[in-house]
């Protein structure tokens, strides 16, 4: 998963990369709010990891401009040398889902991360390989749509995969990139992503009709979304769907929590 880490000692951000990328996730490293806040602008992470006293202002304000720039399912875990039961609060109140006092344990802090990716995108993290009329055959590295097969290159078919599995999700170049091709660059052209995905369109007949539709928004990145047909899009024999409306492109503010737990211890740029 892609991973944004706001800190600014330097020691600590080169050790959380280095333990984050050893459980297989892109570690995205801020030494300043700022910097981190510049970048939601036109990236998307799937988590947020923010320390409390900043050179250039406070986590908590950072989180807050976060939650409305990011939305309110991007999981954000706060790691803080604070501890007191007032600060937690002060934390969660931010909008932060999970709090950490350092120093840090970093098996706690894995297992933390990944309970909650768990409970933010269940299907990016899940196995689920049915969506509506598409049927994903991972031991074939294949796919059918209305049980007719599909011609797809390899990479074609990880995008296609890596989609759906985020679906309604805004996914920016970069994100797709890293999550298909595994290049990490901060900026530059994405042609080769761009005809990934027109082919991917025409291949697929992702249409209304068919229960699914890709966007392109412009200076982020794409986002497929399911669409109502009244056909089942769940590959679980219902007929309800999810529809995804255009309003879910702005941001929303939300201070609800997934789960909680308290531990002691965003300008176009393509």
């Amino acid at each position: 998963m892609r991973i944004a880490v706001l800190d600014d000692d330097p020691i600590l951000l080169d050790l959380l990369k280095a333990t984050l990328e050893r459980h297989q996730h892109v570690c995205h490293a801020y030494a300043s709010g700022s910097a981190l806040l510049k970048d939601l602008r036109h990236e998307t992470f799937d988590l947020l990891m923010v320390d409390w006293h900043l050179p250039d202002m406070e986590g908590t304000q950072v989180v807050r401009t976060a939650r409305q720039m990011a939305g309110p399912n991007v999981p954000v875990l706060f790691i803080t040398r604070r501890s007191d039961e007032r600060d937690v609060i002060e934390a969660l109140s931010s909008g932060a889902d999970d709090f950490m006092s350092k120093p840090l344990r970093m098996g706690e802090l894995v297992a933390r991360i990944s309970a909650l990716l768990r409970r933010a995108f269940p299907e990016a993290m899940g196995s689920r390989l049915v969506f509506g009329t598409y049927h994903f055959d991972e031991g074939k590295r294949s796919l059918t749509v209305r049980g007719e097969p599909v011609e797809l290159k390899n990479r074609e078919y990880e995008l296609a995969l890596f989609m759906f599995r985020n679906a309604g999700r805004l996914l920016s170049r970069a994100h797709l990139r890293e999550a298909v091709w595994g290049v990490v660059v901060d900026k530059g052209p994405s042609r080769s992503l761009d005809t990934h995905i027109s082919r991917l369109r025409t291949k697929l007949a992702l249409t209304e009709a068919n229960g699914y539709t890709i966007s392109s928004i412009y200076g982020m990145g794409y986002r497929l979304d399911a669409v109502d047909t009244g056909a089942d899009t769940t590959g679980g024999g219902s007929t309800h769907t999810h529809t995804t409306s255009a309003t879910s492109l702005l941001p929303i503010r939300s201070h609800s929590k997934m789960g909680t737990s308290v531990g002691s211890t965003s300008e176009p740029a393509w």
